[in-house]
């Protein structure tokens, strides 16, 4: 059984910096694409950033966001710098894109940033 567990989450003041864990199990997902989203309240989950072969960011963190994976530790981070009253939000971790939806899913971990 697969699963993909958060961590890291928390509340930070605007400028500051946060990092998230995604930790997989259940089955190895080195060369598999892996992704984190986020969905702030009353908004549609939208995409963060993601890492595969290479990287790739939404524009608007692009720049103060970093993905990242340690394939030997089955985990994908998201370090993230010069934190925004907006980034608030859930945070989710998503594996293995398939077309354009992704087949697995984490529970979510709640980022909230401070003016």
């Amino acid at each position: 059984q697969v699963q993909l567990v958060e961590s890291g989450g928390g509340l930070a003041q605007a400028g500051g910096s946060l990092r998230l864990s995604c930790a997989a199990s259940g089955r190895s997902f080195t060369g598999a694409s892996m992704g984190w989203f986020r969905q702030a309240p009353g908004k549609e989950r939208e995409y963060v950033a993601s890492i595969r072969w290479r990287t790739a960011y939404s524009e608007s963190v692009l720049g103060r966001f970093t993905i990242s994976r340690d394939n030997a530790k089955n985990t994908v981070y998201l370090q993230m710098d010069s934190l925004k009253p907006e980034d608030t939000a859930v945070y989710f971790c998503a594996a293995e894109r398939d077309g354009i939806s992704w087949k697995y899913w984490g529970q979510g971990t709640q980022v909230t940033v401070s003016s």
